[in-house]
Order: structure tokens, then sequence, then C-alpha cells
């Protein structure tokens, strides 16, 4: 059992030997059938059913109560630890031996040798409320076969309190167990509270307040290695007051503290928490007319504190929980977020008047709480009730769920309208790269059978490129017959990226080639020049070697250029951009002529093949 635990715990222990563990797993068999048994009669009123040690003799003792001891030394000791803190029709006297009776007989139906001690939970309370504590360190002591949360409770706390009074006995004047386990209310997965009061009326070398920090580290640190001992999971909260501040909240009437000193069960008392707890009982211990008249205002300041919050609720928290989703809404449709004044507004026209996709209730309800927080803001309207709180929470709820479906809406024709794009931005780029081989006037239909024909068969697009074409055209006539599924779309826009990048590049390869066409170099003296001749246009280069290159450019009427004027690469780049590709590109007599009057009789055009 407990011995187990801490062997498997704790690797480095000694083996136990055969015959001992042999016997051991006896005594726990014999221990849960009598666990089992008992719980069944009395279910909830058993708290927890546990293994002692032996008893052992103590300095003292008489003749006749060691030879006692011995004789009962190699029997099986239990303790029955029973709840009696429910009303009962007999006393708890008679409660108490009818227990003991049955208890007792049953464990000699499982084994003559098994001694049970069996205790009243108010017994217990009531040693501790006299001084004796002998039935806490045989709590502590002993291995739980059965617990409802009692024992643990019990167990940790008693190590807990051993482990600080022997490094603080001199400052600790009260170890006190509190909360729900002394209430009757605990579980097994109850935590554990406990407080310890700290005398600081004799400190010298530091202030009040560093002795209660220093102890409360070192305190809440034995804590934990408490639970390590045990293996007590449940998590144990430690309260540490000064005497002066535990004085101080006694005479002011402390919610916290008089629930403390009402219910908590002293594990140690040096005299002043029993004390405390009889005058409380006898009702002289009485708040001051200070501390009921701060009781008192504390009351009405939390319902004005309430009611704050409500108006808070109603002003800020309800806006901003419809505005916000309303105007991303309208950034996914594309439109820049409108004030929260105009939102409502732009709602109804887009969603409701132009897409038919919201309804005039729906805006209403968004219109309506920026009209209340606005009414609230101004003063017009003081106050909001629960009701009306409630009325616009539903409101809001019903709205944003509204928006949600919104939103999917949306997703949905941006998704289908993503397809179309990318449908058109694909057939525009073919139909480019179609003109730039003279194929012109193609109709939609026939769109796929040219590209097969004149880009794929002559190697400038890949089968696999084609197959992409494809799977985008059939995404188009899909939307228009209302079959497109989501993983179309996904598909589509996923593999899209890199075709249009190549298509965008061909084209501009073949643009390139196509402008060549118009450029050729001259050379004047001992200068290379370079000429850009488009259609009404030309752009021309002096010195192609020169550091610093500059660009000037004419308008070409018939063949004739105009006068000269600075331009930049930039401009150049515009122009072609816009320009139409010349299929040939001439130069006649005044072409020639306008060249000799710009670079001198003797110029020279360089030839291209």
């Amino acid at each position: 059992m407990a011995k187990k635990q801490e062997e498997q715990q704790n690797p480095n222990l000694p083996a136990i030997p055969p015959e001992l563990k042999e016997k051991l797993d006896k005594i726990k068999k014999k221990l849960e059938s009598f666990s089992k048994k008992i719980v069944d009669k009395f279910d909830k009123y058993i708290c927890g059913v546990a293994l002692l040690p032996p008893p052992q003799s103590k300095p003292g003792m008489s003749p006749e109560e060691i030879a006692e001891i011995e004789s009962v030394k190699d029997k099986i000791h239990a303790l029955v630890l029973v709840d009696d803190s429910e009303p009962s029709k007999m006393s708890k006297e008679e409660m108490n031996e009818r227990l003991n009776t049955i208890i007792k007989k049953t464990a000699e139906e499982i084994d003559k040798d098994l001694l049970v001690n069996v205790i009243m939970i108010s017994n217990l309370w009531q040693d501790c409320y006299d001084g004796k504590y002998d039935k806490l360190q045989m709590v502590a002591m002993s291995a739980p076969v059965h617990d409802t949360g009692m024992l643990s409770a019990i167990k940790i706390s008693e190590v807990h309190k051993t482990m600080t009074l022997k490094k603080f006995e001199k400052y600790i004047v009260a170890y006190v167990l509190a909360g729900s386990i002394v209430q009757g209310k605990a579980t097994k997965e109850s935590d554990i509270d406990v407080f310890l009061i700290v005398d600081d009326t004799d400190v010298k070398k530091m202030s009040r307040a560093e002795l209660k920090d220093k102890l409360r580290q070192i305190i809440l640190g034995m804590g934990f290695q408490a639970g390590e001992i045990t293996g007590i999971k449940n998590k144990i909260n430690i309260q540490v007051y000064i005497l002066t501040d535990f004085w101080e909240s006694v005479k002011e009437a402390h919610p916290v503290i008089f629930t403390f000193l009402r219910d908590g069960v002293p594990f140690y008392d040096r005299g002043i928490f029993m004390p405390w707890k009889q005058l409380l009982k006898m009702g002289r211990i009485k708040p001051s007319p200070e501390a009921i008249d701060m009781y008192m205002s504390t009351g009405e300041q939390m319902i004005q504190r309430i009611k704050h919050k409500i108006r808070e609720i109603g002003i800020e928290d309800l806006f901003w929980s419809t505005l916000t989703p309303s105007q991303a809404a309208l950034m996914m449709y594309g439109v820049p977020p409108p004030t929260p004044k105009e939102t409502p507004q732009v709602l109804r026209d887009i969603f409701v008047k132009k897409e038919k996709l919201l309804t005039e209730s729906d805006v209403k309800i968004i219109e309506n709480l920026i009209k209340t927080r606005k009414e609230l803001e101004h003063g017009d309207k003081k106050s909001i009730t629960g009701k009306m709180l409630d009325e616009m929470l539903d409101g809001a709820e019903k709205y944003l769920k509204r928006i949600r479906k919104l939103f999917t809406q949306l997703e949905k024709i941006r998704e289908e309208e993503a397809v179309l794009h990318l449908y058109d931005t694909i057939a525009k780029i073919i139909r480019d790269i179609l003109a730039l081989h003279q194929i012109f006037k193609i109709g939609e239909d026939d769109l796929l059978k040219v590209v097969k024909t004149e880009l794929v068969s002559v190697g400038h697009l890949t089968s696999k490129q084609f197959k992409q074409i494809e799977e985008i055209f059939k995404a188009k006539k899909d939307y228009l017959a209302g079959k497109m599924t989501k993983s179309e779309v996904l598909k589509s826009r996923k593999e899209s990226g890199e075709l249009v990048r190549y298509l965008v590049e061909l084209v501009q390869r073949e643009r390139g080639k196509e402008f060549a066409k118009t450029k050729f170099h001259v050379k004047h003296g001992e200068k290379f020049g370079e000429v850009i001749l488009l259609e009404d246009k030309v752009f021309v280069i002096q010195d192609v070697d020169a550091e610093n290159k500059v660009i000037e450019s004419a308008t070409v009427k018939d063949g004739e250029f105009g006068s000269l004027t600075k331009s930049s690469f930039e401009e150049l780049e515009t122009a072609l951009a816009k320009a139409q590709i010349p299929r040939k590109v001439f130069i006649h007599e005044k072409v020639f002529e306008s060249l000799k009057k710009l670079f001198g009789k003797d110029v020279q055009i360089m030839v291209h093949h």
C-alpha cells in the first residue's frame, strides 16, 4: 500500500523482502474488503478508511499499558473516519456507539485480528479545540485505503504543520484548517485551505511586512514539499497572516476572517485562536460602527459599479462587437471601412439594395446599437436595464450569426470572380501572343484549338501548360453553369501564377523580337548612335558608348523627323508598351534625309541580318 507506493516512487529505497510483501498484500486485500463492506452500508458517512502502524510504548507508561500494547502489536490496526456533521434523530453518542458496534462486527467477520479505531469528525475537531493533537498525528501516519478527501487534507496539513513548527515555532501562534474541508463540502478534488497566524509583536530586526514576506515564501515552499512527501496531489492553499493585521481584520469584521474564526479547526494554537473563536460564538466580537458603515457603503458602491458595467457593455462592448465585423465585411467586398456613423447606410446601400445579401432588419440591429451608444454617450439616455441589455445582446448575437453567413457568401462570390478574372487575364495574354504571330479575330470557342496548333505544336507552350489553360477555361464554363466546386477554384488559383508569369514573359520576348526590327545603329564620324523608329515617333541616342547616355525624341510625319527634344528611358519604355508593332520597317528617302540632317552627310547605317 503506502510503503509499496513509496517504493515505486523512490527506486533508491531497499527492496521489500518477499515474505513481508506477501503479508502486506494479504493485509491490503482484507482492508479493501472491509472498506467496501462498510462503505456499502454507510455510504457518504464514511470519510476514510486507513491502515495504522502498530502502537508503540512511550516513556512514562505503566507496565499494564505496555503489556496491553505488546499483546496487540501483531494485529492489523485500522482507522475509520466517520462524518457525523449532518443532523440525525439520534444523539451523537448513540450514533457513535451504534456505528462502532456495526463497524467492529464487520471487521471481525473479515479477520478476528483486525482492530478498528472509529473516530467521529466532531470528536476529532473537539480534540483540536481542546489542544489534543494525538489523533491528528495518527491520521498523518496512516496509509489510506478509502478516502473522500478528508484523510488527505488532514494528512498533508499535519505534515506541513510539523515542518513549519520545526523551523518557526517561535513565531507561529496558530495553524488552522479551513475552507470546504471543515464545512463538510469537500470532494476528492477539493483544494486544501490552511492559514497561519504569525506573531509580529516582538519583531526588532526587520519590519513586519518583511517578516511576513520572508516567512510566507518559506512556508509556501514547505507546502510543495509536504505534497511531495505525502504524494497528495490536491493543491494546498496557504494564507499567512501577521497577528496585528489579523486583529485589525477581526475588529473591522472582515467576512473572510469571520469565516475563518467560525469554521476553522486549529491544528496548533498557542492560546490565540480558540479564545477568539469562543468570543465570536458568544457574540462578543462585534464590528465597529466604522466597519458597518464601510460595508454598507461597499454594497452601494458595488451596485453603482454593476450599473456602470452594464452601461459600459451597452456603450462599448456591444457596439464594437458588431461594428468591426461589419467593417470587415465591407473591406472584403472592396470598400474602405466607413466611419461608425456611416456604416449602417453603406451596409444598406451595398448588401441590402445592391447585392440583396442582407435584409433591412439586419441593418436595423447595428443601427439601433449605434443609436443607443450615442444616446448613452451624450446623456440623452441615463442608463440601460438588464432587460434592455438582454435584448441588445440577443440582437447582437443574431446579427453576428448573419454576418458570419455573409462572409461565407462574399468568399464564394470573390472566389468565383477570381476565376473569371483569371480566365480574362489568360485569354487576353493568349490573344496578345497570337496577335504577335499575325493571328487575329479568333472566336472564344476556337481559341483552345488555335493555341494547340499555333503555340503548342511549335514548342511555345508545353502540354502541361496547355492542360492548365484547358482547366481554367473549364472552370469558367462551370462557373457560368453554376457547377463550380471549391476544389476547382483552389486548384485554378494555385496553378495559375506560374502560367501567367510564363505567358507574360513569352509576350515580352515576342514583342522584343518585333521591336528589334524598329531599332538600327548608325555611325557618324567616330561615334556610334542608335535610332528607334516607331510609327509616329523616333528616339535617338547620339553616342551609345558615352558614360551618361543622352536620349532624345521627335515626332515623325511621313518619314520626316520633327525637332529633337530631351527625353528619358522611362518615356521610351512607355512608348514601346503603347506602340503598335510594325510588320515591316522601311527606310525611305525622307527618313534617310532626316538621318543625314541629324548625323551629317557621312552617316552610315549598320544593317542587321
